[in-house]
């Protein structure tokens, strides 16, 4: 795993790849480089840098620091490729001649060997740069499910690229504004789709698809994978064995000449993969994380360490505890950084003081049960869309006579412990009624339109109505004929990448680790999408199928215990740790002082969170990373466009 970076075609390309690999140093820390391709002169000259930041974790030699060049090639890749042997086999037999035992190398021949069509025989993660010195050439390239990022900024006639958006700034910062409806997208989901960039003019390479940059100043794009399409295939055929896709998964994702380390949360997801892991690699540890219990007890929420403890103790693994009891205040200006773009999930602290501790201890690569929710359907929300699908059946004197009212007066807080099931029904209450595109995006997102309209400025309130069509568009462009597969697809096209994924990245590379997903793998996709959903959820039971395959491992203890979040003890800090930030950063910051945002429309959620009326505690967490991002990007000199 590493970090890439570079310019293509520009005259001052040399100084922008260094300043961006300088500024994502944290992503390879083992090996860096700048390679320096230029030919010709003029109208007909090509100017190619490609810079690298090396985590090295398959061959560990100086022989496959990159950039990497061969007879023409040349390659900045980050990533992992877990069925490199098999290629790499297959390409010898047809009289490829290796110097290395990288997959590095094994991506550059394919290149060369099958091109673009190569992509498809790709299993792993990786976002790369290929120039290709005869053509003149430079090839962009993302996994299909989106795991590794790449951003890339058309500019004089060619293009800038790096693995993180923070390199971009950091090279042409003052030429650079941000982009409004971005921010307003993070404001409605606390993190950005795929198809926005905070920053304007800055895209990211879709999953699933490479481009062509060409000397001429002509490009292409194609896209090689879609999850649209695998799910369409899936679903049309016989139901997978789970048992093995998984099993197989596991085994492909522990390929590494250093040692493998686990995420153990104790619930299903990180459990089966720990346990898997430990069958496959006797030596195989894990990390979990715990809380304060006056931060559980204010959260309510439950204490998932004595199901981590459970798993390790009868499975025999080593299990490293870590204590999340961080200075937020200090910390929430390094996460913001660390994030790159305004996203307002607070379990990416979680992410990053565990990869912090697992380096510290001289880990480089763990496994992430991440992934298995959007695929299986196991979040709160898929169920809670089913039951409202069965809600809306009840009369509807019942649901706005009685139930409605009743919810609405329950107070989120009493006696300093939080009411979870009190939070729970009154989000339940948010998207009930409502019909299933709208409803799925209501369970998930922070407000409703008209609730997010109010907090921006009148000049804002269009862009609202664009952004929600197009989470319609997205959860409409699908045929497939099931509820709860249709949820599963718009969170792997959206939620997956946008949120999880990004922070997951981000937050492990900022601690230069590498975090693996084996759920979040093509072949585990295709499986997951021959399920019908009433097979992953039934009778209150989410992603029972994933469930019952894990019973030839895992105890029903911990394969159906009650659901857990991997979050933080969000209101606690909010109350507590950032009371005096929220005042003033957030009530007297910048975004309200400009406009952007309604002063009195902050002041209410910050007063009803307070009060105990409402749980806020996630909008005003979102809106101060939003602020302190802007306030970060403005000192790098990038435009500040509010209004």
């Amino acid at each position: 795993m590493c970090g890439i970076a570079g310019c293509y075609q520009q005259h001052d390309g040399l100084a922008l790849a260094t300043t961006m690999n300088d500024r994502i140093a944290h992503r390879g820390p083992d090996a860096d480089g700048v390679y320096r391709f230029e030919d010709g002169d003029g109208s007909r000259a090509i100017r190619a840098y490609l810079a690298h930041r090396r985590l090295s974790i398959i061959d560990l030699s100086s022989g496959a620091d990159q950039p990497f060049s061969k007879r023409g090639l040349t390659i900045s890749y980050n990533g992992e490729l877990y069925n490199y042997k098999e290629l790499r086999a297959e390409l010898a037999r047809s009289g490829v001649a290796f110097r290395t035992h990288s997959d590095t190398e094994v991506v550059l021949e394919a290149w060369r060997r099958w091109g673009p069509a190569a992509l498809s025989r790709f299993r792993g993660m990786f976002a790369f740069a290929m120039l290709d010195e005869d053509s003149g050439s430079l090839y962009l390239a993302r996994d299909p499910l989106g795991i590794k990022p790449l951003y890339f900024h058309r500019r004089h006639g060619g293009v800038i690229f790096a693995s993180e958006l923070k390199a971009l700034v950091a090279a042409i910062g003052p030429e650079l504004r941000t982009d409004p409806g971005a921010l307003i997208a993070s404001m409605l989901y606390y993190w950005l789709p795929e198809q926005r960039c905070a920053i304007e003019g800055v895209e990211k390479l879709p999953p699933g698809s490479w481009a062509e940059f060409r000397p001429d100043g002509s490009s292409r794009h194609e896209t090689y994978w879609r999850v649209t399409d695998v799910a369409t295939e899936a679903a049309a055929g016989p139901p997978a064995d789970l048992r093995s896709v998984i099993e197989e998964s596991v085994a492909a994702h522990l390929v590494a000449d250093v040692g493998v380390s686990t995420f153990l949360s104790g619930g299903l997801d990180s459990s089966l993969v720990t346990v898997l892991a430990k069958r496959l690699d006797p030596g195989i540890d894990s990390y979990t994380i715990t809380f304060r219990a006056q931060d559980q007890r204010l959260e309510a929420m439950p204490d998932d360490a004595i199901y981590a403890r459970k798993v390790a103790q009868q499975f025999g693994i080593d299990l490293h505890e870590i204590e999340i009891a961080p200075d937020v205040v200090d910390l929430l200006p390094r996460i913001v950084d660390v994030l790159d773009e305004p996203i307002g999930d607070p379990a990416a602290i979680n992410t990053l003081l565990m990869c912090d501790a697992a380096r510290d201890a001289g880990v480089k690569v763990l496994l992430s049960g991440m992934g298995a929710d959007e695929l299986f359907g196991g979040y709160r929300k898929h169920l809670a869309c089913v039951m409202g699908a069965q809600y809306q059946r009840l009369p509807g004197a019942l649901r706005n006579g009685l139930v409605g009212p009743a919810v609405r007066r329950l107070p989120v807080t009493a006696n300093g412990r939080g009411l979870r099931y009190a939070r729970w029904a009154k989000r339940f209450l948010t998207f009930a009624d409502l019909p299933e595109e709208t409803a799925f995006r209501r369970s998930y997102t922070m407000y409703d339109a008209d609730q997010l309209a109010g907090l921006l400025s009148p000049d804002l309130e269009p862009y609202v109505g664009k952004l929600i069509g197009e989470h319609s568009d997205i959860y409409h462009d699908t045929t497939l004929d099931d509820h709860v597969n249709r949820m599963c697809l718009a969170d792997a096209r959206m939620f997956l990448p946008g949120l999880n994924l990004a922070y997951t990245d981000r937050s492990s590379m900022a601690a230069s680790t590498e975090v693996r997903t084996p759920f979040v793998d093509p072949i585990v996709a295709r499986a997951a999408f021959s399920i019908p959903g009433s097979e992953k959820i039934h009778r209150r039971q989410g992603k029972l199928a994933l469930k019952k395959a894990a019973e030839a491992w895992l105890p029903k203890e911990i394969i159906y215990r009650p659901k857990a979040s991997f979050s933080a003890p969000l209101r606690a800090w909010v109350r507590n740790d950032l009371r005096e930030l929220v005042d003033d950063v957030l009530l007297r910051g910048e975004l309200v002082g400009s406009g952007f945002l309604r002063q009195t429309a902050v002041q209410r959620l910050v007063d009803d969170e307070r009060a105990g009326r409402e749980d806020y505690s996630k909008q005003i967490w979102q809106l101060l990373t939003l602020e302190t991002w802007s306030r970060h990007m403005r000192s790098l000199g990038v435009t500040i466009t509010s209004l």
